[in-house]
């Protein structure tokens, strides 16, 4: 019987081809691949933008009807810093009722987020779905027995009240935010907290406050953005034109004598009040898309 025996030389070597690489794209292919992408976030960008500008720069254009019929100026917004009480009044009230809606939101919904994401008790679950009811409701329902129960209460025709009836609006995106957000965290962080002598409040301020930041800078800005733009809460809760906000103040400037329009007045008003709003939203951008991404890659 033959024993046939194959050997390989140990000096040869196999050749490996290198692996097939993808060609590079040129910098015109490139660029031509991400012209219809830019062109479309360019044409956004404009129509939402167009209303703005046209608003700023007809707020200092000469116009007939308005306080600035003759050369480029600032009479618009002297007029409307005239009206009634003066526009720092308005703006002080919509600045105090604004904060006191996010202090409120912020509080409760941190709180709420850290019990519902923490902690097991009867009915945790219901209550979360009816928190998250209150958006199913329409808002305009809702007004009038809220302002038999702040009459009730002593709150009607106040600006606590008005921030109290805003912060229940925004309790269930607040509250639903802040679930995910502490629910993000590894819950091993505050169990370490509490082991080394944090209570429950001292784990969540010491170490959960920090990582829940972005969220709670999300749900802030929310916040402020509705109550100072709010215009349907004021109009029903208050009766007194010295405690109007600026958005109801400037809808109450719009109409003058025999139904004629101060659009001049009005788009003053206008750009008085997304200042703000613009300021914030840039300065806070960063945490604000950071927010969103809370719980998105939760492991």
């Amino acid at each position: 019987m033959t024993t046939m025996q194959t050997r390989f030389p140990a000096t040869e070597l196999v050749r490996v081809d290198p692996p097939h690489r993808r060609p590079g794209r040129s910098p015109l292919r490139r660029a031509a691949l991400g012209t219809p992408y830019g062109v479309l976030t360019t044409a956004l960008a404009i129509i939402f933008l167009y209303p703005l500008v046209w608003t700023a720069v007809s707020s200092v254009s000469p116009a007939a009807g308005t306080s600035q019929v003759h050369g480029w100026g600032f009479g618009n917004y002297a007029s409307l810093a005239r009206y009634q009480a003066g526009i720092w009044v308005y703006l002080g009230n919509s600045l105090f009722v604004s904060l006191l809606t996010v202090l409120l939101t912020l509080t409760v919904s941190l709180l709420g987020g850290y019990a519902f994401a923490r902690f097991s008790f009867p009915g945790k679950n219901a209550l979360f779905l009816t928190t998250l009811a209150i958006l199913m409701v329409p808002y305009a329902t809702l007004l009038i027995p809220l302002y038999v129960i702040l009459n009730a209460v002593g709150l009607s025709n106040s600006l606590v009240g008005v921030a109290i009836v805003l912060t229940m609006f925004q309790l269930p995106f607040a509250m639903f935010m802040m679930r995910i957000s502490v629910e993000s965290v590894p819950r091993e962080l505050d169990e370490a907290a509490m082991v080394d002598g944090c209570s429950v409040f001292g784990a969540l301020w010491r170490v959960l406050l920090p990582a829940v930041k972005p969220g709670l800078i999300t749900v802030g800005l929310f916040a402020f953005l509705a109550a100072w733009n709010d215009f349907m809460a004021p109009l029903i809760l208050i009766t007194d034109t010295n405690k109007m906000t600026l958005p109801l103040a400037v809808a109450n400037l719009r109409v003058q004598v025999q139904g004629v329009i101060d659009y001049g007045a009005t788009e003053a008003g206008v750009v008085v009040l997304a200042l703000p709003c613009i300021v914030l939203f840039l300065v806070l951008q960063r945490h604000y898309v950071r927010g969103f991404m809370s719980g998105a890659f939760k492991g």
